[in-house]
């Protein structure tokens, strides 16, 4: 189950994507999601998942390992389609039972939600299968550098982002070796109703806990030992670098934005028949 997070692994190959600037993927990320929420119809919402689908191709990246990043968030895709589902009021009613009334309205607006989440995961994912951990530090830390001038401690916040991000996989494989421990030892964690299960899930956070602990722990000992005193008098033995192929993928993403504006704008005089049916309330 835990294999399929993708979240924070990074996936090596050579195409266009993984040559950007991490700050570029950065920056095209914010703009991405920011275009998400601005769509206000399925015209857009489309525009921006045809963006991500290029992006994927260009990056070259298996389908599968993509897609696998939406498991994470079922739980949450689940219980947020049911509130909009049976709370979203609207119009044309669909169904009634007692007190509970589904509407039209409500159907659209939780479909166009749900893809909205979707797309929003699935284009961090690529952010992060794209990135090395250590470049997407030297990004965050390039990007919030002119915090600096008022005392915020830049470095350590995109270290702590990095560290955070380089663990993710080390923690799923530690918690799949705890559990194949716990099940050799006749440990069921499939059986039972929810409460069971919770319960279940206790003999496998205490020792995770600890091995986390202790990861941090060597980690800490690790940096004092070789003498690491954080951004003071710091160098770097990669230096970031704008290209000819970051300036091309700003283009694109400007031009998307122009183009997700235009269909929040004009989407219902171009299809209008369409549009009746799909609108959102």
């Amino acid at each position: 189950m835990l294999n399929d997070v993708t979240f924070g692994q990074y996936y090596p190959a050579q195409s266009f994507v993984h040559r950007l600037d991490p700050r570029t993927k950065l920056l095209a990320l914010i703009a991405y999601i920011v275009m998400l929420f601005v769509a206000n119809n399925f015209y857009s919402l489309f525009a921006c998942f045809f963006l991500l689908c290029v992006t994927v191709a260009a990056a070259r990246l298996p389908l599968g390992s993509v897609l696998r990043s939406v498991k994470g968030i079922i739980f949450i895709l689940a219980l947020t389609s049911v509130l909009n589902l049976f709370f979203h009021g609207g119009e044309r009613l669909l169904w009634q039972w007692w007190k509970i009334k589904i509407y039209y309205e409500g159907v659209i607006f939780t479909i166009f939600l749900m893809l909205r989440l979707i797309f929003l995961v699935l284009g961090s994912s690529v952010l992060t299968l794209t990135t090395t951990p250590v470049s997407l530090t030297d990004g965050i830390e390039s990007l919030l550098k002119p915090l600096k001038y008022i005392k915020f401690p830049v470095h350590e916040l995109a270290l702590i982002m990095s560290i955070a991000l380089r663990f993710i996989p080390t923690l799923i494989d530690e918690t799949n070796r705890i559990i194949s421990a716990q099940k050799a030892r006749g440990a069921d964690f499939e059986s039972g109703n929810i409460f069971k299960r919770i319960k279940a899930i206790v003999p496998i956070l205490i020792p995770l806990l600890i091995s986390a602990f202790r990861r941090a722990e060597e980690l800490g000992d690790a940096m004092d030992a070789r003498c690491y005193s954080g951004s003071k008098n710091r160098t770097k033995y990669k230096k970031l670098h704008f290209g000819g192929r970051d300036i091309a993928a700003f283009a694109a993403f400007a031009a998307l934005i122009a183009g997700v504006i235009l269909l929040n704008i004009y989407a219902a005089s171009i299809f209008p028949q369409i549009y009746g049916y799909i609108r959102l309330s």
